[in-house]
């Protein structure tokens, strides 16, 4: 079968497309043909080595130390079809469209991918092609994940930071089910998006700047990292939080237990956690129409390294998706 292996740390052109054996389900797994998969800003971090030092060790260790280990199939989420079960009790069926995330364990870029019964994978809604799917299980769940750890169930007003990207879009979204009034904060280019996905106020970051202001939010969302603590935190309500979701340095973790334990105002990083619930209730959502998965771009799995390169341009609007199988429908 057709996979891509990660054979260096590295720029874009470390990944190599290569023929490899297809692999068998073992107990308890199924395996899937992969239609589609996605490039997310976690897998060029991971490409490039590119993380804090905090996490660099250990995903070091994971990965490989010095290179990465042999035969390594990058890709964390993916759609595709069940076409084999493995021995044991199973939640899938041959024929059943999926989607989901292969997590650390990797391997959705290739045409066959072997996953756990038991994982963050469910059954795709028919109203939802493999496109739109593949881009869901990664951002979506992140943007559920910080929302809650942020407190969305009672915030009245939420400011989103990289609104317009796969984390972003989704969190626009969600913020708005729960009730909040949204400002999204993007670049030029996603402007309209955001406002047509429900943003009430949407700010363009290069002609203005955002924390200049008398508006005060119950939460904001830091898709991106890169906004000034300090400011940020003085744009909160007397409990508001904010939630910056990348992965922390080592100054980012000592900033959080330093607010933690000196006043209301909370200072929140760290995973933003998944939940097989959480995939489950997207999917019912994504089903009926009410969120929807924005795709920027789709490359075929030969243009790997241009699908990386764009993502490492740090503009992409939504997801960028990787077909890997014919049948992306």
């Amino acid at each position: 079968m057709k996979a891509v292996q990660l054979t260096a740390y590295g720029a874009p052109d470390v990944l190599r497309q290569v023929d490899i054996d297809r692999p068998r389900p073992g107990p308890g797994e199924c395996l899937v043909r992969v239609c589609c998969t996605s490039v997310t800003a976690g897998d060029a971090e991971i490409r490039s080595s590119s993380l804090p030092w905090l996490f660099w060790v250990p995903i070091r260790l994971w990965l490989g130390l010095f290179k990465p280990k042999p035969g390594l199939v990058p890709g964390m989420e993916f759609s595709g079809e069940v076409v084999e079960l493995g021995e044991g009790p199973q939640r899938f069926a041959v024929g059943d469209a999926v989607f989901g995330a292969s997590g650390m364990g990797f391997g959705a870029y290739a045409e066959y991918l072997c996953v756990p019964a038991e994982s963050l994978v469910i059954a795709k809604p028919e109203a939802l092609s493999f496109e739109d799917a593949a881009g869901v299980a990664v951002g979506g769940l992140a943007a559920f994940g910080y929302l809650r750890k942020g407190g969305v169930e009672t915030a009245n007003k939420v400011l989103i930071r990289g609104a317009s990207g796969s984390i972003g879009t989704f969190a626009v979204q969600l913020a708005k089910r729960f009730g909040a009034e949204v400002t999204g904060v993007c670049g030029p280019d996603g402007v309209e998006r955001v406002r047509g996905l429900g943003a009430d106020r949407v700010l363009d970051y290069t002609q203005a700047d955002f924390t200049d202001t008398s508006e005060r939010y119950d939460l904001i969302l830091d898709v991106v990292g890169r906004m000034p603590v300090r400011g940020c935190m003085d744009l909160l309500t007397a409990e508001g939080a904010y939630v910056r979701g990348t992965i922390p340095g080592f100054v980012e973790v000592l900033l959080a237990l330093w607010y933690r334990v000196s006043g209301a105002k909370r200072f929140v990083v760290g995973d933003a956690g998944d939940a097989l619930e959480d995939l489950t209730a997207l999917g019912t959502l994504l089903g009926a129409g009410e969120v929807t998965s924005v795709v920027d771009r789709v490359f075929a799995l030969e243009d790997i390294v241009e699908a990386h390169r764009y993502v490492d341009g740090g503009h992409k609007q939504g997801h960028v998706i990787v077909r890997v199988g014919e049948d992306s429908s």
